[in-house]
Order: structure tokens, then C-alpha cells, then sequence
């Protein structure tokens, strides 16, 4: 297996425990890890113990209601806000065929940006090629209005929407020194953002992060398979979502190892379904980790009166006491899939999160890191940053 070394991630995803850069967690505990492995096949070797072998479910079962979304938010704690509210959606539509009332759209964004904004501060700079050891500076964050860490998130819509509109003064006053909708014009283009970045590298932490990736993870394409599950045709999305429903529920471990249509498929911000009818434009690592930088500042532009959420979210009934629900969240299309005893408390449970399709051995990720040299550990920090694991990885 080789040395453990090259630490790219400090974070954990489940139980809540945030291992030190220079620990690994063994494969047996519940939160697992990923590790690269340059020029090898198969390139990337791990998993997440929680989700295999019906483990989530054994954890689940007998659990009901509130009970449920509060251990998976305990589960999986860096994007808690998201498991519980797929939770409740997943909880309510298994019980009934008729729509069911989803929490405000805009309480997803908050929090989402909350997300984004957390990862920017805190992983980006211990991620870089050269990252300087010890806590990073957040001075560039004085007068944010939104939190990194919030013990109890947004629930009332107004106040969410109070702290968006902050969020965007903040952004347009301290960091853009623009309009946001214009910002975003201006830099849609990669190049164009990479100038943006050069010029503000010495004054605010995204841009300089982003600039001193972009020579080396703009050279790095991975293949691009979006996971288009969702769709604007109700009908087709109902279709897409049935039949993975099923392969969830049926195929032991498709969580830890999922396909589409027989194929891989990564997700996360580039692939969201509000960009499904964009122009094409080549992608690679440094436009992925972008993408973390520019959604922030899309979902902070966000106005109550816009037509479409930034993010979907929603549920799907399949049968008595089963159901599935799902929710871009920050780092991809988070699904879950329920099945319900007679009494309504969970029989079986299954969680299908963005870092299981990104990190498959076959994806888009695994290839891209089997092509490099062996002792080229640089390129795979920079590819396992662009696609953000939820655990810990390293090199």
C-alpha cells in the first residue's frame, strides 16, 4: 500500500470526529477514509463503512421521526443541515402519496453558503501546495454576517433571506468591490476569473487559493460525466429517480460503489441542474474548485422574487411506507431512500452522497489519478481537492 503521507483532507463525515492532519482513521470505523495512489489501478482505495453492508439501516431501524433526522445529522456532520432536511422530506413522503410541503428553498441556500464558505475558509488553505502549518487567518472574514459554525441553522425564512441580503453587502463592500450580478458577468469565463483572482491574490484568501492552484489544476481534465438524475420534465426526473430508486434498495453496496446507466458519474456545483441547458465549456480541476467560489456568491445574489431555487430539492412517494428524497447540497445531489414497517418506524435505511460517486475507483477521479506519474502526489492533491471528499484522503 505504500507510505501514508500527503495529507489532502481534514475532515470527517461521520460520528463528528475531525482527525489531525497526520491521522488516518482506520477502515473499520464508521467515518472510513480514501486514499490516492498516483499511477496505480486501482488509483483510489477506501470507503465509508457507515454506508455498507446495511449498516445505516441496523443504526436506523426502529427509529421515527425527529429521532431519525437527528442521528443522521449527528451521522454525517459537515453537511448535517442537508441529511436532515432529506431526512424529513424522505420521513413525510413515505407516508403519503399526495405532494407534500417542502421547508422554504431559501433556508437550503443559507445554509448551503454557510457550507461553502466554511470549506473556502477553513480547508482550502491547508490544501494548497505549499500550505503553511497552524489554523489559517479568517481576518479577511471580519464583518461576515454569516457564521462558519452555527449550533442551531436558520429555520424562518425571513431571517434567512435578511442574512443572504448581508451576506451579498458584505460580498459587494469587503470583498468584490462590485455589484454581484455583475461580478458574476464579468468572471463567468475561466480566464477571466483567473485574472480576478491573480489581481486580488495578495488581499482576499479564495482568490489567493485559487490562484495558486490554477497553473497546475487547470491542466488537470478529468472526464466529465455529469449525474443528471434530476430533470425539468417531471415525468423523466419520476422515471430517473424510480429506477435508481430501485438499485438502491435491490443491488448490495451500491451506495458505496453507485453507477448511472451503467456508467460513473460525478456531481457537485458544476452539474447542478440549473446549469443542465448552459453552454459547454471545458472543464477541469481548477474550474471545478471554482465553481465552490462562484456558487457562494450566486446563491448570496439570490432574491426572494426569483422564479426557480438555486438548488432542487424534493421527494418522491414509490410505495406504501417507501419513498426517496434528494437535495443539492455542497458538494453535490444528496439522496435518500427509506422503507418504513407498519408501524411507521424505519425498517431500512440508505444514504447516497456526492463523495461515493466523485471517489468511485472507476470514475472520472480514479482515472485521472491512475494516469499521473507515480510520484506525482501534487496532482492528486489538487484532483481530491477539486471534487472535496466528505472524509479524510490522502495521498
Amino acid at each position: 500500500m505504500g507510505r501514508m503521507a500527503d495529507p489532502v483532507v481534514q475532515r470527517s463525515g461521520a460520528m463528528g470526529k475531525l482527525p489531525s492532519m497526520q491521522t488516518t482513521t482506520s477502515w473499520d470505523t464508521l467515518a472510513g477514509q480514501y486514499q490516492l495512489h498516483p499511477g496505480a489501478r486501482p488509483a483510489i482505495v477506501g470507503q465509508r463503512p457507515v454506508l455498507g453492508a446495511g449498516r445505516l439501516g441496523q443504526l436506523l431501524q426502529g427509529q421515527r421521526g425527529e429521532q431519525v433526522s437527528a442521528s443522521l445529522g449527528s451521522l454525517f456532520t459537515l453537511c448535517a443541515h442537508a441529511h436532515r432536511r432529506t431526512a424529513e422530506l424522505t420521513l413525510a413522503a413515505a407516508q403519503t402519496a399526495a405532494p407534500i410541503t417542502q421547508p422554504a428553498p431559501v433556508l437550503l441556500a443559507l445554509e448551503t453558503a454557510r457550507d461553502h464558505l466554511r470549506s473556502i475558509a477553513l480547508d482550502w488553505p491547508q490544501r494548497l501546495p505549499n500550505a503553511a502549518p497552524g489554523a489559517p487567518s479568517l481576518d479577511w472574514l471580519r464583518g461576515c454576517p454569516l457564521p462558519l459554525v452555527s449550533a442551531r441553522g436558520v429555520s424562518d425564512a425571513d431571517i434567512a433571506w435578511q442574512t443572504l441580503g448581508a451576506l451579498r453587502a458584505w460580498l459587494e463592500n469587503q470583498i468584490l468591490g462590485q455589484d454581484v450580478t455583475q461580478w458574476l458577468r464579468d468572471q463567468r469565463e475561466p480566464d477571466a476569473l483567473a485574472h480576478w483572482c491573480e489581481a486580488c491574490a495578495e488581499r482576499w484568501l479564495p482568490a489567493h487559493c485559487l490562484s495558486a492552484w490554477q497553473p497546475l489544476a487547470h491542466t488537470l481534465r478529468p472526464t466529465l460525466r455529469s449525474l443528471d438524475l434530476l430533470d425539468a420534465d417531471a415525468a423523466v426526473q419520476r422515471a430517473h429517480l424510480t429506477q435508481l430508486a430501485q438499485q438502491m434498495a435491490d443491488v448490495p453496496d451500491f451506495v458505496q460503489h453507485p453507477m448511472w446507466l451503467g456508467q460513473c458519474a460525478e456531481t457537485g456545483p458544476w452539474t447542478r441542474l440549473r446549469h443542465r441547458h448552459t453552454p459547454a465549456q471545458p472543464h477541469s480541476a481548477w474550474t471545478r474548485l471554482s465553481a465552490r467560489w462562484i456558487e457562494l456568491i450566486e446563491l448570496a445574489s439570490a432574491m426572494p422574487d426569483d422564479a426557480t431555487p438555486a438548488l432542487a430539492s424534493g421527494a418522491l412517494h414509490l410505495a406504501p411506507g417507501q419513498a426517496l428524497a434528494w437535495c443539492e447540497m455542497a458538494r453535490g445531489l444528496l439522496l435518500h431512500w427509506v422503507q418504513l414497517d407498519a408501524s411507521g418506524a424505519v425498517q431500512d435505511y440508505r444514504v447516497l452522497a456526492p463523495t461515493e460517486w466523485n471517489f468511485h475507483p472507476d470514475g472520472a477521479l480514479g482515472r485521472a489519478v491512475a494516469a499521473l506519474a507515480p510520484d506525482d502526489s501534487a496532482a492528486a492533491r489538487a484532483l481530491a481537492a477539486a471534487y472535496d471528499p466528505c472524509v479524510v484522503c490522502t495521498v
